[in-house]
């Protein structure tokens, strides 16, 4: 049976003023019987954290849609958590609308290079690959236009550069594309108005995608996937890559009563440089999960010591946690259900999800947004639910 739900939004006050809080209250609705035989599990996956432009919504929720669906073909056939967070990525790799695989920015040699990983946590073993590339001429017709696009940004840095030189005086402006701020002349510099790129009716901008998984004996996986930054240097290497900065996965053990499982999108550097997966992990194992997860945000991420010059801290997670439960204690014949709580957060404008599990005709997606008025890089949204999967009859 499934229960999970999204509430209409409420807005928190938070320790900074500079933070909005976007609390989702899960609501719970009737639960239905598992059908007989089949298996249990779910998936949560994202297709970045950054800008999604209205008139691509639609792609970007089906790719989420068909990464869920491939997930949990493999969890029905009765695959490892690891196999189907590889199925859901791959799915999210191979769409020209994300920034990840066949969709990847390309570097400033006009190429492909990738960034990937994956963590099982049953036995904690973890795989990587940096800086990836080799990908065929097909790879790079899809990534054309991107490559268009990232040069004029460029460009026009350059010269907004330029002006600045000539005046030090100035507000800042954040192109969307590449995430790089550089302040606008407060002069009369006969340049026109500065530009903020929202590449509206382009292909928009994403980042890394992800995926998390728990299956049908309580095991969680997670992966991550990303093409890296627009014009990024020859083998750079991002947070998609790195050991407790791109994705997590833990299992249930002696000192974590929960399974927990996590996927990270955003500015590599700050993902780096704050371990954000990690860290979600481990706020995780506390109690009230909503609460955790929004703490870590605000105080281990925007609030970061290590970040604290930063203009905006971008970034946002999956996350997913999940433990053994009877839904009736004392009825000893009741077979214990597999609670799972998944969560996304994200400090940028946007972030698109989606969800399934093995027990949904299709999967739900979603595009989460700050609220009106919210700072991205200064702003925390969070949303979720909750889904309780039963054990098959025999």
């Amino acid at each position: 049976m499934m229960e999970k739900g999204i509430s209409s939004v409420e807005v928190l006050p938070s320790k900074s003023s500079q933070v909005t809080a976007v609390k989702v209250v899960v609501k719970e609705p009737e639960t239905k019987q598992t059908q007989r035989g089949k298996r249990v599990g779910f998936v949560l996956v994202h297709a970045g954290a950054g800008y999604h432009s209205e008139s691509k919504a639609k792609e970007y929720k089906h790719v989420c849609k068909r990464a869920c669906q491939k997930a949990i073909e493999k969890l029905q056939a009765g695959a490892l958590a690891t196999d189907a967070v590889t199925a859901a990525l791959i799915e999210l790799e191979d769409s020209p609308f994300t920034n990840a695989g066949m969709g990847s920015n390309l570097n400033l040699l006009g190429e492909i290079e990738c960034d990937a990983s994956i963590m099982d946590g049953k036995s904690l073993n973890f795989g990587a690959v940096g800086a990836l590339s080799g990908f065929s001429l097909a790879a790079f017709k899809r990534n054309k236009r991107k490559l268009e696009l990232a040069e004029k940004v460029e460009t026009d840095l350059i010269q907004l550069k330029k002006r600045r030189q000539s005046n030090e005086k100035g507000s800042r402006v954040m192109c969307r594309m590449c995430g790089r701020r550089s302040k606008a002349s407060g002069g009369n510099t006969g340049g026109g108005q500065i530009k903020l790129y929202s590449l509206e009716n382009d292909s928009g901008t994403l980042d890394t995608v992800g995926a998390v998984v728990v299956d049908q004996e309580g095991n969680v996986a997670a992966a991550v996937s990303s093409g890296g930054l627009a014009l990024k240097h020859p083998g750079r290497v991002g947070q998609a890559a790195l050991y407790g900065c791109g994705c997590w996965a833990e299992n249930t053990g002696a000192h974590t009563p929960y399974s927990t499982a996590v996927s990270t999108s955003g500015c590599g550097e700050h993902l780096v440089r704050t371990i954000l997966a990690r860290e979600c992990s481990c706020a995780l194992q506390t109690e009230d999960a909503h609460q955790a997860l929004l703490e870590t945000m605000q105080n281990k991420f925007i609030g970061s010591p290590f970040l604290a010059n930063e203009d905006g801290v971008l970034g946002g997670v999956i996350v997913l946690r999940s433990c053994r439960c009877s839904a009736e204690p004392e009825l000893s014949q009741e077979k214990p259900t597999l609670l799972v709580e998944f969560l996304w957060s994200h400090t940028t404008e946007s972030m698109c999800v989606g969800y399934m599990s093995a027990q949904d005709g299709k999967a739900k997606t979603h595009i989460s947004r700050l609220p009106p008025g919210a700072v991205a890089g200064q702003s925390v949204a969070i949303e979720g639910g909750v889904c309780r999967l039963e054990s098959p009859e025999s």
